[in-house]
């Protein structure tokens, strides 16, 4: 099956590559100093692989993508694997660290994946969710000229969400669509998985939070 971002690698990349750094210096702090592997679930055309790297870790990286995939393979050598979140290609008790970044929207069955990372983590392990904040960044959300978000009352439907009027003609929503994950069942995946959350935030200065970041580790 074709994934969404096939063909669209090139312009994701261009579109979104240059506001990564603004996100990288808060993925790193999150992380902090550390060492062993690290799956990067969903690293698309690698933004972040140098990121994690830059921690003292070794980063591993997976997409259903091809195409993200090949443009990844160009920009950085890390070890990448095409694959389903749902269904990562590893045993139990692999890594030392799992990140998923801006993956919420993109993926049927978050909770799905949460669980996933809490098998592949070893004991101990830390999975860091950086990515969309359900509440204010979404498909039920449209952006005001004067910088306000007017919330539209489609928040509460889970999953794949309908093109709607206030989708920006040709951005990303346009181009691959998105799924929503409210914020108490992106909250609960991680403690269903049997993580336990360290950290919760909204990082960045954006006047109205862009992104949410939840850190666990599996006991």
């Amino acid at each position: 099956m074709t994934a969404r971002y096939d063909g669209q690698a090139e312009w994701y990349d261009g579109y979104i590559g240059p506001g990564a750094g603004g996100n990288a210096a808060w993925i790193v702090d999150l992380l902090g100093p550390g060492a062993g592997l690290c799956l990067d679930i969903g690293c698309g055309t690698g933004l972040y692989l140098e990121a994690i790297r830059s921690t003292g870790r070794t980063v591993v990286g997976l997409d259903r993508s091809a195409d993200q995939l090949r443009l990844a393979r160009g920009r950085d050598g890390a070890p990448l694997l095409q694959g389903d979140a749902t269904r990562l290609p590893f045993a139990a008790g692999t890594f030392a660290t799992v990140t998923a970044l801006w993956v919420s929207t993109d993926v049927g069955d978050f909770a799905g994946l949460v669980r996933e990372a809490a098998r592949v983590l070893r004991p101990g392990g830390m999975l860091l969710f950086y990515g969309v904040h359900p509440c204010f960044n979404g498909p039920h959300i449209e952006p005001r000229p004067d910088g306000a978000m007017v919330i539209h009352p489609t928040y509460r439907i889970t999953g794949r969400h309908r093109r709607s009027p206030w989708w920006r003609e040709g951005g990303l929503r346009d181009r691959v669509g998105m799924s929503h994950v409210p914020l108490p069942d992106l909250i609960n995946a991680f403690i269903d998985a049997g993580l336990n959350i360290d950290r919760v935030t909204e990082p960045r200065e954006d006047p109205i939070p862009y992104a949410l970041a939840v850190r666990a580790f599996r006991a």
